[in-house]
């Protein structure tokens, strides 16, 4: 059981007011403050500043605070679990990223569940730094990421080794050259994801290898949904610049074409991630197995 210390703290945090914490979670104003007041006393810290009419986190506050969020979420994920169990229902949580909700790995998830009567897939999506927070706190079960993992802490299963490429109509003027150049890429419009992706990164940071820069290009629009900017892309007049992987959803073959660019290395592995110790390596197989056929068609 959730200690309820933990879920005031959270509301508090939440509405900046004991008052309104109090209201929400049914409780009184005195009650809250006992709360609050027991937290400190156990963990030895202040948790709250008064600033004007708010309240504001202390640095120690910040650290309980993320802390108890956590525990909250394994509470409920633990429930759920054991509700699933009790049905004889399987479940897992999947984190993946935003570059990877538009690849074929939700694909690959939708058709287990199919395929798997009984099983429950649940796909959380956020940033990789978050899906290895998530990790640690066994908040999901396991993780699609790209690029190098940050230490030995998890096991891992590789899944693709992706690259980016240029993409552009099957109709644009360049579709019909094997390779593009740098110089192509300078001629024409181009829609981007944002700055803080992950795609536009490796992008800039090959660009910057080879001696370019993003400024040399013309950027006419910057968009961080890849379905989005494959539908504009697929319109004929821009190009764009996405991992392959996130190319091979149904009807990207019969608009798009993918091309590499001359000089630019832009690979990446793509990995499942995963606590050692809590894992079921049949589910793992079977994903891994269904995203390599799904690729080759």
């Amino acid at each position: 059981m959730v200690d309820p210390k933990l879920l005031t703290l959270i509301e508090v945090e939440k509405r900046s007011s004991f008052t309104a914490a109090a209201k929400a979670l049914n409780l009184t104003q005195p009650a809250v403050s006992q709360h609050i007041h027991m937290l400190e006393k156990e963990t030895g810290i202040r948790i709250f500043n008064k600033v004007g009419t708010s309240l504001r986190l202390t640095p120690e506050g910040e650290i309980l605070l993320r802390f108890a969020k956590r525990i909250v979420s394994i509470y409920r994920e633990l429930a759920s679990k054991l509700k699933d169990e009790a049905r004889g229902k399987k479940g897992y949580i999947v984190g993946i990223t935003h570059t990877a909700e538009a690849n074929l790995i939700a694909e690959v998830l939708a058709s287990y569940a199919s395929d798997h009567p009984g099983t429950k897939i649940k796909i959380k999506t956020d940033a990789i730094k978050n899906l290895y927070d998530k990790l640690s706190s066994y908040e999901i079960d396991l993780a699609v990421v790209d690029g190098p993992l940050p230490n030995k802490k998890y096991s891992s299963i590789l899944l693709d080794t992706d690259s980016l490429v240029a993409v552009m109509s099957k109709h644009h003027r360049l579709a019909f050259k094997r390779v593009l150049t740098i110089d192509d890429l300078k001629k024409e419009p181009l829609v981007l994801r944002s700055k803080e992706s992950e795609t536009r990164t490796l992008f800039m940071a090959a660009l910057s290898s080879s001696g370019h820069s993003i400024d040399e290009f013309n950027v006419v629009l910057e968009i961080d949904n890849i379905m989005t900017i494959k539908e504009i892309v697929s319109k004929g007049e821009y190009i764009s610049v996405l991992p392959r992987s996130a190319c091979h959803s149904y009807g990207d073959k019969e608009m798009l074409s993918l091309r590499p660019i001359e000089n630019l290395n832009m690979s990446r592995e793509v990995s499942i991630v995963y606590p050692s110790d809590s894992i079921d390596r049949d589910f793992l197989d079977a994903l891994v197995l269904s995203y390599k056929e799904k690729m080759a068609r």
